[in-house]
């Protein structure tokens, strides 16, 4: 089973930046699309952003648009989220999450159904 761990997470000013790390141990995501989402207390989790295979192709939520970006390094081993200009309401448990596309390299939607996922990192923005 593929695992994945989130790292980079912390206390950050509002204004402030994060990157958040997502490493699948012992394997590639080369043929992973793969997702970051947030859940904040009390809220539905949401999908903020995907990467392909590839790393060639990506999207964002119109609520992160801009702002977070998504990019992979470490030969494809590794996912990160780079967050910029942080505010308070982006203070949530932030998870990546992978699905196996095999048949595209280039795909990767914020539909998609993941079944593997990270234990979660907190990030808490706050003066």
């Amino acid at each position: 089973q593929l695992q994945l761990v989130e790292s980079g997470g912390g206390l950050v000013q509002p204004g402030g930046s994060l990157r958040l790390s997502c490493t699948a141990s012992e394997f590639t995501l080369d043929y992973y699309a793969v997702g970051w989402f947030r859940q904040a207390p009390g809220k539905e989790r949401e999908e903020i952003s995907c990467i392909s295979g590839s790393g060639g192709t990506t999207h964002y939520a119109d609520s992160v648009k801009g702002q977070f970006t998504i990019f992979k390094t470490n030969a494809k081993n590794t996912v990160h989220l780079q967050m910029n200009s942080l505010k308070p309401e982006d203070t949530a448990v932030y998870y990546c999450a992978a699905v196996g596309i095999l048949y595209d390299l280039n795909y990767c939607s914020l539909g998609h159904e993941c079944p593997y996922w990270g234990q979660g990192t907190q990030v808490t923005v706050s003066s």
